[in-house]
């Protein structure tokens, strides 16, 4: 797989699969799919769907590889605000919001922006957050095999909030951490940093 995907060519098979799909979808909820509105939406919704899983033909630890230097530095490393917008798997309904991560290198640092690189590969994916929050934390800590990784996010759920319980101010939190993130003062010191304001 490619470490890299722009996705503005989409596969055509695909595209008219689905594009079908999303027609008799249309039509089964009650609505004309030949009106002027809807004719081109099973295309866009087709496109729009191979847009938002691209993760899948996306290998985010050749992402991380790409950009791996030899460095000595040795103190925590931290991206936080990193914005995310993936699919939950259960309903298809979007949820959104930010990762917090942090990794204390051994002997390697990576790109900076690769860490927001991996983020998109995982959550352009069907997804539920603890599992995103997962498949980040291990990527880092497998490619990179640094002292420590802490991986935080915060999301909020359309599922939540547009249907099923309705709460729409309601924000999910999920965390990981691995290594000297483990212990409980410099979990402490990440946390502390990703809820400061330092400007």
């Amino acid at each position: 797989m490619s470490p890299y995907r722009n996705l503005e060519e989409y596969n055509i098979k695909i595209t008219d699969e689905v594009k079908s799909r999303y027609k008799t979808i249309i039509t089964e909820l009650g609505e004309d799919a030949s009106r002027e509105g809807l004719i081109k939406t099973p295309e866009r919704a087709a496109k729009a769907m191979q847009f938002l899983t691209q993760g899948y033909h996306t290998d985010a630890a050749e992402i991380l590889k790409s950009a791996m230097f030899k460095e000595d530095y040795s103190d925590m490393v931290i991206i936080k605000d990193i914005e995310l917008y993936s699919l939950c798997e259960h309903h298809i309904l979007p949820f959104f919001g930010k990762a917090h991560i942090a990794y204390i290198p051994d002997g390697h640092i990576v790109g900076l922006s690769k860490i927001p690189r991996v983020v998109d590969v995982f959550a352009r994916r069907l997804q539920v957050q603890e599992r995103l929050t997962h498949d980040i934390l291990e990527c880092i800590n497998n490619t990179l095999k640094p002292k420590g990784v802490a991986v935080v996010i915060e999301a909020s759920h359309m599922c939540m909030m547009m249907r099923g319980v309705q709460k729409q101010n309601s924000v999910t939190t999920t965390s990981g951490f691995r290594g000297q993130f483990e212990k409980i003062e410099t979990r402490n010191e990440f946390l502390k940093l990703i809820s400061s304001d330092l400007s």
